[in-house]
């Protein structure tokens, strides 16, 4: 059966779906964004509390503005823009729902710049929330600035009217609130990385000061941008996805969400026009959000990457296989107490041994099958987010090193495209021929790669003891393989 409002009513019963109706809803938050992640975690939430009879007025517009992006705007406007979202794990239970929180889609290139600013100008929009990828914050990591060359951005300093970029958008539309007279949105990101609100922040009032100082100062004193702690793991949709969900619910759904059925949003109360009672679904609001983004970001985040790429070289595809392994799980759990644990802060309410073995039963996770592939992606610019922060804190506490240089030497190797059966694959990061050429060749390969400063920041280029580390565990994988590595290190 076709996934539409008209069929709802003739869904089997264990699927859950919508209590309210959805011509009841106007929208109130336009995301920027709209993929797996937003659906399975703000949407989701908004969607249950909208269930419990409240927040009518805070459905959900996303924009988007990247041309792939038509794809999933077709398929959710073909089907009223509901979606089934399929909580998967060992249990032989899980939650099917449909989610109707969504209620529209713009797109910058079909729909035009000035379609888009006028909607986000609209007064019924009262948060503009983003999941736009770490790199998509246009913040040059050597720098710590708000990169304004970037071509995208250049077009739209050029083209102020016809913006788009995301930080065009958004300032163009506060522009025209503010010359309307009809307020501030408030700017809420939802994506991996520190401190996300303030990052969100300080590219808006860059971008802003380009355009229009006053404007920026504007900004600066009405717009709130609240940190937040967002956690879930999303696979990416794929066909056999959608034919399980046709097979085993009868639900044609062109495009559906899978994800495990773990969901953790921590968030700073800061909003200036008024939000939904978020808090009432699960959603814990905080007036620092800190503790928590750094537990996850090192924990979760640190220790994904720790295991990816040591996993796709060793011939592994899926985050579940390679916590089959036995190795990889006792060097994530080394990495996870002896690296990064003294590092973090007491966090209210967590048990870091509790959270820490959560992770690995999420990690080994085989029902959700989440591709290592996905993990990987975009390399260049996770590094600096999940893994930099942790090195930089070793190297000054003259710490063990060689846990944490493997993660960037299997990187290295990773970049060369070729595991070690001699399978090739695709290196999926916008970065990725540039990121080849620094591992091409292996003359001078360890300070053409740590010398990246807008990848590892400006202390792990200048330690020696973390250059020998990385050249030791490079050697290593080169000579025995990922499993010969981890053994070696393990046992010593």
């Amino acid at each position: 059966m076709k996934l539409n409002e008209q069929n709802l009513p003739q869904l089997p019963a264990h699927i859950a779906r919508p209590s309210y109706t959805l011509e009841s809803i106007t929208a109130g938050i336009a995301h920027i964004g709209i993929g797996g992640f937003h659906r399975a975690h703000q949407a989701a939430y908004t969607d249950a509390l909208m269930n419990s009879g409240e927040a009518h007025e805070w459905g959900i517009c996303g924009i988007g503005t990247r041309t792939d992006e038509s794809g999933m705007r077709d398929a959710l406007a073909s089907q009223d823009y509901l979606y089934t979202l399929v909580e998967l794990d060992d249990r032989p239970e899980t939650e099917v729902r449909v989610i109707g929180s969504i209620r529209d889609m713009l797109l910058v290139g079909q729909d035009g710049s000035d379609a888009v600013v006028t909607r986000l100008a609209d007064s019924s929009i009262r948060i503009v929330s983003l999941t736009i990828t770490e790199g998509g914050y246009c913040m040059d990591e050597s720098t710590g600035q708000f990169n304004a060359m970037l071509p995208h951005v250049q077009h739209d300093l050029k083209n102020p009217r016809a913006p788009i970029s995301v930080f065009g958008l958004i300032c163009a539309a506060l522009a025209k609130r503010r010359g309307e007279g009809t307020g501030p949105f408030t700017v809420m990101s939802c994506d991996n990385l520190p401190h996300n609100g303030d990052v969100t922040r300080k590219a808006t009032l860059a971008f802003a000061n380009l355009v229009d100082p006053e404007l920026a100062g504007w900004i600066e004193s009405n717009v709130s941008f609240p940190n937040a702690m967002v956690d879930r793991i999303t696979p990416m949709t794929s066909a056999a996805h959608r034919n399980n969900l046709k097979q085993q619910h009868g639900i044609q759904d062109a495009w559906p969400v899978v994800c495990e059925p773990f969901v953790q949003w921590v968030l700073e109360d800061r909003f200036v026009a008024g939000r939904p009672a978020w808090d009432k679904v699960g959603v814990q609001f905080t007036d620092d959000v800190a503790p928590y983004e750094e537990m996850k970001i090192k924990l979760l985040n640190g220790s994904h990457l720790a295991l990816t790429y040591l996993g796709f070289l060793r011939g592994y595809r899926f985050v579940h296989e390679t916590m089959a392994d036995p190795l990889f799980v006792e060097y994530i759990r080394r990495y996870m107490d002896d690296d990064v644990t003294p590092q973090l802060a007491p966090v209210p309410g967590i048990d870091l041994t509790e959270y820490k073995q959560t992770l690995i039963d999420r990690f080994s996770n085989c029902a959700i099958a989440d591709q290592l592939e996905r993990v990987c992606s975009d390399g260049s610019s996770k590094f600096s987010k999940f893994s930099v922060p942790t090195i930089n804190r070793l190297i000054a506490d003259n710490a063990e090193l060689d846990r944490a240089a493997l993660v960037v030497a299997a990187w290295a190797m990773y970049l060369k495209g070729v595991d070690e059966h001699g399978t090739p694959y695709s290196i999926p990061d916008p970065r990725a021929e540039f990121c080849q050429s620094l591992v091409e060749e292996d003359e001078g390969l360890t300070e053409r790669l740590l010398g990246r400063e807008e990848i590892f920041g400006t202390q792990i280029p200048h330690s020696l003891a973390f250059h020998d580390a990385f050249e030791r565990n490079l050697l290593r994988l080169r000579t025995l393989g990922v499993s010969g590595t981890l053994d070696l290190l393990l046992t010593r």
